[in-house]
């Protein structure tokens, strides 16, 4: 590369930064330039080689000892560099292959789909089929997947013959790179397919039936093994499905147990009583409200929640009791709940208004 920047400012570390140190900060570089992030981004390319070049010196000991002792010059004796990405990712298979699941290297698997479907909570609860509709990246229909016009084929790679790697000698050494007639593959196509113009691929739409298990939670990501892009070598990638779960307003979801509402009145609370409450699949259950009940208090239904997901048994419905206070009144309830609070020793006064607070808010 003719800019020569220091290698450790590439890198962002310090002179003494350990192997485990430079991995890191290369693979955090690595990730944000790597060309399939960054289509058609020449800058970023650019600073992609030159942090492989970088790490590819300073994660060699004797290379490093050089480059410390020498400057860019040192290393040159013992090989250093890279003729094109392809090369980077043959030279860092294993970083590459971490990081982007062999997508990022020539041959390898294809690039990763992602998708969402949406559930009622309902559905969350019980599990569900659905349909979803997918475009991506298929074998072409024409060629099948092989790059090569109907009638001829693929051939073995004349340069690589067939390795998929070229040897050559630089100084003293003998480095083994990325095939660039092939890619690494190595085969190539003479006669392109038409339809794909030899890329083996098609862009394709299609329904797949997703089975959706009992107790997802919103966020959850479901993965097809297979149903993402093709390669060129046909290994497909993988579909991400992700789920998303909508509110419910009757209910409040916290892991597997279920939070709802139960409106009471004054009587109710004080003296006892059993009413029905309606669970999530809009069946009534009965709970029972103990004499005394207070504003906030809880009741639990063990088992009407969610089921856990890959776990035994299911969560709770924990229904919160709230006490509601009536807005108006009648003569016969006011005089009551009067006589009601004066049988306790209090003695609350009416409205100074004629007819009370009561009365005139309910001829109003």
């Amino acid at each position: 590369m003719t800019d020569r920047h220091d290698y450790y400012e590439v890198l962002g570390v310090s002179r003494d930064a350990d192997a485990a140190t430079l991995k890191k900060a290369y693979r955090k570089l690595a990730l944000e330039l790597h060309p399939d992030r960054n289509p058609g981004n020449h800058e970023a390319e650019a600073r992609f080689k030159q942090a492989s070049e970088a790490y590819q010196v300073l994660s060699d000991p004797e290379k490093r000892e050089l480059y410390d002792r020498y400057g860019h010059d040192g290393p040159r004796g013992v090989g250093g560099g890279f003729s094109n990405v392809s090369d980077i990712f043959s030279a860092f298979s294993d970083i590459f292959g971490d990081m982007f699941g062999q997508a990022g290297r020539a041959g390898g698997r294809g690039a990763d789909v992602e998708t969402q479907v949406e559930l009622t909570l309902l559905e969350a609860a019980t599990g569900v089929q659905k349909d979803i509709k997918v475009r991506r990246r298929g074998p072409c229909h024409v060629c099948r997947g092989s790059g090569a016009a109907p009638g001829s084929g693929r051939e073995r790679c004349p340069q690589c013959r067939g390795r998929g790697q070229v040897v050559h000698s630089q100084g003293f050494l003998m480095i083994s790179t990325t095939c660039p007639m092939c890619h690494g593959e190595g085969e190539v196509v003479r006669s392109p397919c038409s339809n794909c113009q030899g890329s083996g691929a098609e862009v394709i739409e299609e329904t797949l039936q997703v089975a959706i298990p009992a107790g997802v939670e919103d966020g959850s990501t479901l993965r097809l093994s297979g149903r993402g892009e093709v390669s060129q070598r046909g290994r497909s990638g993988n579909l991400y499905v992700v789920i998303r779960v909508a509110p419910e307003e009757r209910f409040e979801r916290d892991g597997a147990d279920l939070h709802t509402e139960l409106s009471i009145t004054f009587p109710q609370a004080a003296l006892g009583v059993t009413l029905p409450v309606t669970l999530l699949d809009g069946k009534p259950a009965d709970v029972q409200v103990e004499p005394g009940a207070q504003p906030g208090d809880r009741l639990v239904l063990r088992g009407k929640g969610l089921p856990r997901l890959q776990e035994r048994g299911t969560g709770d419905l924990i229904v919160h009791l709230k006490l509601v206070v009536p807005t108006s009144l009648t003569d016969e309830q006011e005089q009551h709940l009067r006589a009601f609070a004066a049988a306790g020793g209090e003695k609350i006064e009416p409205p100074e208004e004629k007819g009370g607070f009561f009365r005139k808010k309910k001829r109003v």
